[in-house]
């Protein structure tokens, strides 16, 4: 019986899977659709519809990363498909293998605790929030599974337009401003984003990603500068959106001021461009990429590194939940860039493992600190404090509310009355216990996969070298790099959590919804799920890495990709009499 039903099983992924890799597509852009002919007062309806929508992608993002690892129907886990039907490198390709599959799943998953704690109340402060949610899920998968240039600047661009609505989402003048940054830095980037693929075609006269990778050997020398110009063109674009130091001047601003949800989707976006930029990366500056092998990965590690060095010390600068979670995003995009300019596989599988475990925790951060700011301030009005106001000293006297005891010997409350015994209110209990998860998690304390990924990464680092090649003076900065931001993350986070929970001894209680506790308990029981399965984990990240420095497979995989054949109109019309008359 079992038999029978693996095998039904195999003949339905046979069918099934060329198809399914265009749902991360088609679903949410289906679903945005329906829900722009709801009018705005269905809220019911629309939650519902997108809640469907993204629980379905969830769930094909999860089929597609199982099909790669699992199913040996597909050579070296790679799924290849032609939208248009037309031949390879000219017509629309998706390439689905295990990076695209892993980052599938990690933008489904914060896509979904990002809809249900919006669902409380942040989905009615301003119009079509699920539209702009669904079209941000369609550029970020399409960014993911798109083969060639032309298309991820398409899918760069939904992304983008999507983005821009979430972040003035509940209006404000602090998200305006912010919004006008975001909104100068990313058209910028999008234009040289346009020059440098328009540098590579003229040099190549392709813009596929894997036929590109195999004609960058044969490129003259005379034109080996113009095609390395365009290429740095095109890396700035995405190296703005990965906030490499010093083009992040704009997250920080725009990502604090954001709502709480659409911070949360926002975490995602910096992995967009972590993801092209190890992709190309891998891809067209392999080894076997002759003169062009390497190019760039000096300027990723260096810079990464200058760019983990900014997030820890604007960690240790920040007094406000949101902004030290905008920066926890910053180290966390130095932390992997920095990883790519070392381009060593093993420590590329341990960044994989890193990667998701950090967007996690990021993610349910944003959603954590919009909880504890109206925690402390439970007028709606005030939960964002003004710009003027945000980094106050953490220790004001004026919020301490303490009250000294001549009797010294007592542990006294303002009411002169004993502290024994005294029940702390339950959902001041809850969040704490999610403070102390996320902090561990972001400063990659033990037991959660924070450490892991962290220890992976050192392990990596140092089991590179042996006797004759110790280890270089590049690993060494950025080992202690890595550790110093550990350090100044637990002492800033150590700090918030005594401001919000230790010292306001006046507050009264906070009002806690389950629909708004229960997507941060989520992502913090999915990090813990990580943990409990690393070692499963780690192997795919390992195969991962593998594949990913052996770029041959992929160009294979897609160049030899060939149209369904289809007859002719010629062909169609000879056929017709014979159709008629059998």
């Amino acid at each position: 019986m079992m038999a029978v039903l693996n095998q039904w099983a195999l003949m339905a992924n046979a069918a099934l899977m060329p198809h399914l890799t265009m749902a991360p597509i088609l679903v949410p852009l289906i679903a945005a659709s329906l829900l722009l002919m709801l009018g705005e007062k269905r809220h019911k309806r629309k939650v519902l519809l997108s809640l469907l929508a993204t629980v379905c992608n969830l769930a094909v993002a999860v089929f597609l990363m199982l099909s790669v690892a699992i199913d040996k129907a597909q050579p070296q886990g790679f799924g290849v498909y032609l939208p248009s039907n037309w031949d390879v490198p000219f017509g629309i390709v998706l390439v689905l293998d295990h990076l695209s599959a892993l980052m599938l799943v990690v933008a489904g998953i914060v896509a979904l605790v990002a809809l249900l704690f919006s669902v409380a109340r942040w989905h009615k402060a301003g119009a079509h929030f699920h539209v702009l949610l669904q079209f941000q899920i369609m550029g970020l998968n399409g960014a993911f599974l798109t083969g060639d240039l032309f298309n991820l600047f398409v899918f760069f661009e939904v992304m983008l337009a999507a983005s821009y609505g979430l972040l003035l989402h509940g209006s404000g003048p602090a998200r305006v401003r912010a919004g006008l940054h975001y909104l100068g830095i990313n058209l910028a980037a999008s234009s040289l984003f346009l020059v440098g693929a328009a540098l590579i075609y003229g040099v190549s006269g392709t813009l596929n990603m894997a036929d590109l990778a195999a004609k960058i050997p044969a490129v003259a020398s005379a034109d080996r500068a113009l095609l390395h110009a365009g290429c740095a063109i095109l890396a700035v674009a995405f190296l703005a959106k990965a906030a490499l130091w010093p083009l992040n001047f704009w997250l920080v601003p725009a990502y604090s001021a954001a709502s709480a949800p659409a911070a949360a989707v926002f975490a995602l976006l910096t992995k967009v461009g972590i993801y092209v930029l190890l992709r190309l990366s891998t891809l067209l500056f392999s080894a076997e990429a002759g003169a062009s092998a390497g190019f760039g990965n000096g300027w990723l590690l260096w810079g990464g590194m200058l760019t983990l060095a900014f997030g820890a010390i604007g960690m240790l600068s920040a007094q406000r939940p949101a902004r030290l979670a905008a920066f926890a995003v910053i180290v966390s995009a130095g932390t992997l860039m920095s990883v790519l300019g070392f381009a060593n596989p093993a420590l590329t599988a341990g960044a994989l493992y890193y990667l998701p475990s950090s967007t996690f925790a990021v993610a349910a951060f944003f959603l954590l600190a919009e909880l504890m700011e109206r925690s402390r301030n439970p007028d709606p009005a005030l939960q964002r404090a003004p710009e003027d106001e945000e980094d106050r000293l953490p220790f004001a006297l004026v919020e301490q509310e303490i009250a000294y005891s001549r009797e010294r010997d007592c542990n006294l409350d303002q009411d002169e009355d004993i502290l024994v015994g005294r029940a702390i209110p339950a959902s001041t209990a809850l969040l704490g216990l999610a403070f102390v998860c996320c902090s561990l998690l972001l400063a990659g304390l033990p037991p959660l996969s924070g450490f892991v990924g962290k220890f992976a990464m050192l392990t990596a680092l140092l089991q590179s070298a042996d006797k004759l090649t110790p280890v270089s003076p590049a690993a060494w900065i950025f080992l202690s790099l890595l550790i110093i931001s550990g350090l100044f993350a637990l002492i800033a986070l150590s700090r918030t959590g005594m401001r919000f929970f230790w010292t306001p001894l006046g507050r009264s209680a906070p009002v806690l919804r389950v629909v708004e506790f229960a997507p941060i308990m989520l992502l913090v029981a999915v990090c813990v799920s990580m943990t409990i399965h690393a070692e499963a984990l780690i192997q795919y990240a390992r195969a991962t890495a593998a594949l990913l420095y052996q770029p041959q497979a992929y160009i294979t995989a897609v160049l030899s990709t060939q149209p369904v054949p289809t007859k002719t109109n010629a062909e169609r019309l000879l056929a017709a009499p014979d159709e008629i008359n059998p």
